[in-house]
This record gives C-alpha cells, structure tokens and sequence, in this order.
C-alpha cells in the first residue's frame, strides 16, 4: 500500500479523493508518439521513465490517485506486438511499480498526504483500438469476456495495487463478466461506465447497469468517467441512488475522439468547479480523463479543498 489508511477505509470517511487525469495527454504533452494501438502502454516496454515521470506530475499536482498505464495493455495486445506472455505478465506488473515508485519520488518532494494506486483494467475494446471501447456490443457472451479478463486482472491485483479500476466500461455485459473477474482477488474495485446521456455506450439504461454492482462486496465505488462532462451530474446522482456506495468520476475535457482519424475534436468543457456540484451529489473520487492535464488537476483539487 502507498499509505497506512486504505483508500475504501478513506472514502468511509466522507473525504473526497482526487483522482489524476489524462494519462495519454500528458505523455503526449512530453513530446512521446502515441500513435500505435498499444497506445500508452508501449512505453511500458521502450520507456518507462516516461510514465513515472506522468504520474509524478498528477501527484505533484494534488492528484491523490494514479490510474495505472495498463488499459490497454493486454496479453492479447501485446502478442500482436510480438510480446510473449511472461515479458506481456511482467509489463502489467510494472505499470504499478512505476505508480508506486511516482509516489516515492512525490514524498521526497514533499508530498505528505495519502497516495494510492489504481491499476486500469480497460474493455476489450481497447485491445481492438478501433474505438468500439466506445459502443460495447462485441458480439461476445459475458463469459467469454470474464476469460478474456480475468488473467490480466489476476496479474494486476498480485502486483499489489490499492485499487483496480474497471474503467471505461461500455456495456453492462462487459460489467458483470468484469465483477465476476475480480471476484475472491482480495483486492478492491471501482466500476465506472462510458455513458451517453443516461445510458451506457451500448444504450442500457444506467439504472440497471449501476445495480450490477449494487452488492457486490469488492466493489467500493461507482460512477462514470471518459465522458462528456455535461454527462455527469445525472449519473453521479443515479449511481448514488441506486448503489448506495460512493460514487467515482472522471470525465474527458468535453472533446469528441474521432476513432477514424485518431484525432481530438472539439472544445473543452471541462470545468473543475463543476466538482462541487458532483460531491454534493455523492461523488468521492473525482478527476479527470482524457485531455484533462495536471493544471486542471490542481484547480480541481484546489476546489474541493475550498469547499
């Protein structure tokens, strides 16, 4: 653990945890190509500096989670890459050493609140890199999709992180084969959808999707994230009603991502004084996603320390 106080037992609490933000973007803004269909998780083979050096970042930011470089790294990914499966084990296992030892580097800086980590567990979409991370509906049965799971999940949790972060979730299928995937790990999970408007990506109804995890004891929080902002106030809301648990959330800057063209589109809209409107609601780990970098982490942060 990064801290004595675990994060479920904070979040007991009522405190509010802040999340980092965009992963890709900040590799990016540090001049790295990330061109590739392994996306960030490439420089977990070629340089992984670089990815201590992002989570560094949000830490010194005020971020009080680092979401892993491993949502789209796969057993399946990394073999088309010519990656066998014991280096493929040792790469997911190094995604959280390199968060861990981002929260040693923020303590010497001075750093002395709480830090965790939270290991990403992407969708299955994400290993295609075509985008259908953003519609669900891969034409696979719920266990086949728990197969495909739960290896890496088993990976991730024996590396020790606080955390596994079942995010960006398309579709409730994938969510119950993920619930039963971290099933007896022995390590916390957070479940948090990719929604438009009230529904998931797939187009069920949020209500239902969220009561998947309703009572499901590994699960600490719920909520959304990879979204578009103006999506969030609803959910936040619906998650806190129908779960009973504290709620995650984690939206995009409000750009569109075009699959085809592999380009942002758009302006952002991400606003981080929204946060307080979210917390009211029921939200206790909040950040941000895609295109939200470690400046708007501290505005952010910098809100909810104020309110």
């Amino acid at each position: 653990m990064t801290s004595h106080l675990t994060l479920a037992a904070a979040l007991t609490t009522g405190r509010t945890v802040v999340l980092d933000g965009g992963m890709s973007n900040q590799l990016e803004s540090a001049g790295h190509d990330l061109s590739d269909e392994l996306w960030s998780a490439r420089l977990l083979a070629e340089q992984p500096e670089a990815i201590t050096e992002a989570h560094l970042a949000y830490f010194l930011a005020g971020a009080d989670v680092a979401i892993t470089s491993s949502y789209q790294a796969t057993f399946e990914g990394f073999a088309k890459r010519g990656i066998e499966r014991e280096r493929a084990a040792e790469l997911l296992g190094l995604s959280v050493g390199l968060a861990r030892d981002a929260a040693t580097r923020a303590r010497a800086k001075g750093v002395t609140r709480p830090l965790w980590v939270a290991a990403s567990v992407g969708p299955y979409g994400a290993m295609l890199a075509d985008g259908s991370e953003y519609r669900g509906r891969y034409g696979l049965t719920v266990a086949e999709l728990e197969a495909f799971h739960r290896p890496r999940v088993e990976v991730l949790a024996a590396a020790g992180p606080d955390v596994l972060a079942l995010e960006t979730v398309p579709d409730a299928d994938e969510a119950e084969a993920l619930l039963r995937a971290v099933r007896g790990l022995g390590v916390p999970a957070w479940l948090s959808y990719s929604v438009a408007g009230d529904r998931t990506r797939a187009g069920q109804p949020l209500e239902e999707a969220f009561a998947l995890a309703a009572d499901a004891d590994e699960v600490i929080a719920v909520g959304v994230n990879c979204c578009a902002p103006e999506d969030v106030d609803a959910a936040v809301e619906t998650a806190a009603r129908v779960t009973g648990k504290p709620v995650v959330v984690y939206p995009n800057s409000g750009e569109a991502w075009d699959a085809e063209a592999r380009a942002w589109n758009g302006r952002s809209s991400f606003a981080p004084e929204e946060v307080r409107g979210w917390r009211e609601s029921g939200a206790r780990l909040i950040g941000g996603c895609c295109r939200v970098g470690p400046e708007a982490i501290t505005s952010l942060a910098a809100t909810l320390a104020k309110s």
